[in-house]
């Protein structure tokens, strides 16, 4: 059970985490979409499907958004509990089988009678 809470804890822990990592390397950054790289690619195909414009609530926008100022507070939560979630189910493990019986014991070898000769 404490290694389950463990691996909830870690998961919730590293998918709030993870996400400004994620997207500071993909070059969704503060400062901006970073020139060269996947989040310049992204806002490129996506201007060009739109004439030119990257549209409001579009995928790079949102990005860019959560890039810029973090995540809300409600979708910490809602990422940590996903997180934490995963987390205790991967952590599961062998734990639940532990206390499973595995049978009868061997039982002890017969006594050989002595042969008379």
């Amino acid at each position: 059970m404490m290694k389950q809470a463990a691996a909830a804890a870690v998961g919730g822990a590293l998918a709030v985490g993870a996400v400004p990592v994620v997207l500071s390397a993909m070059g969704f950054t503060g400062a901006g979409i970073a020139a060269s790289s996947v989040a310049a690619k992204m806002m490129s195909a996506a201007a060009i499907a739109n004439g030119g414009a990257i549209s409001a609530g579009s995928p790079v926008a949102i990005l860019q958004s959560v890039g810029a100022s973090g995540l809300s507070t409600s979708f910490n939560v809602l990422l940590a509990s996903i997180g934490s979630a995963i987390g205790a189910c991967l952590g599961e493990g062998d734990e639940a089988r532990e206390n499973v019986p595995q049978g009868e014991p061997p039982k002890p070898p017969l006594k050989s009678e002595k042969h008379e000769e």
